[in-house]
């Protein structure tokens, strides 16, 4: 899933080739992926890209004066660029993995796609990006917050705090592969509870969040849309190297899973050594 990093990475890549070409077209394959009607998708034909930026995992590219495509590219879903698109004709629907196409003036443009079966990709044709739910509902950002309004909300919302960092109302753009990231960089159990972390704890985890998606967004902004998978795995700790050694300590990486996901973790590192029960309702190590 695209999170903070890539999705800053995205809108720094959209600023340089996109920003001031004007919208020839804007196709939709995929009517599930839209969830707007008002304004129409053809309001914005004609409109120049203004702008691109991000309200935490949510990508806002600014239409003009008056209007905003907010994306949020959920788990499975993707902009790729292209200088040309090797037909004029216009997208039938369901074709493929591609679920919004936008065409510019000088033949280039970006689709939005979306792999597997299991459709989340959501976009959004707005006057105000407050009007995406999500956008509306989300915390502050995770390179924004303050150490004291952190401490706040962390604790505010009591919980396992791998669950809490991932809560986008709480902080936004924290997800599931950079959250393990953090937690590896602070030394701290997933399943620690909020409201038990000294004062010591916070401020090592908050200085390992800020470290951890100060260096992700450095290591991003300013490489093309189709790198950026790559980039993203190639400068994971634990997330998604389970059976791999730990780069700290050399320790086996290992996984709880779940239904629908999964987390790693170093347990030398992060649980005094103990292994953490790999069953969702097992006795959790803290």
């Amino acid at each position: 899933m695209p999170e903070l990093p890539e999705v800053e990475a995205l809108a720094a890549y959209l600023r340089e080739r996109a920003v001031g070409h004007t919208v020839e077209r804007f196709e939709v394959s995929s009517f599930s992926a839209l969830k707007t009607y008002d304004p129409p998708a053809s309001a914005i034909a004609g409109l120049p890209i203004t702008a691109a930026g991000r309200h935490g995992k949510f990508l806002d590219v600014g239409l003009g004066d008056e209007f905003h495509l907010v994306v949020h590219l959920a788990r499975a879903g993707w902009l790729h660029y292209r200088d040309a698109f090797k037909s004029p004709a216009p997208l039938k629907p369901g074709s493929g993995p591609i679920a919004i196409r936008v065409r510019l003036d000088d033949g280039s443009g970006f689709d939005l796609t979306e792999a597997g079966t299991q459709k989340s990709l959501a976009a959004y044709l707005v006057r105000d990006p407050a009007e995406v739910p999500g956008v509306s509902r989300l915390g502050p950002d995770a390179l924004a917050v303050s150490r004291d309004e952190f401490a706040e909300r962390l604790q505010g919302r009591n919980g396992q705090v791998k669950g809490v960092l991932v809560d986008q109302e709480v902080l936004a753009g924290i997800g599931n592969a950079y959250s393990d990231e953090i937690l590896h960089v602070a030394k701290l159990s997933p399943f620690a509870l909020t409201g038990k972390l000294t004062d010591e704890q916070i401020d090592t985890l908050f200085a390992a969040m800020r470290e951890v998606e100060t260096d992700a967004v450095a290591r991003s902004v300013g490489m093309k849309a189709a790198e950026l998978k790559g980039e993203k795995r190639a400068g994971l700790r634990v997330h998604a190297r389970t059976g791999l050694p730990c780069p700290v300590c050399g320790d086996t990486v290992r996984e709880v899973s779940f239904a629908d996901k999964s987390l790693q973790y170093c347990a030398t590192c992060q649980t005094g050594g103990k292994p953490l029960a790999d069953r969702r309702l097992s006795k959790l190590i803290r």
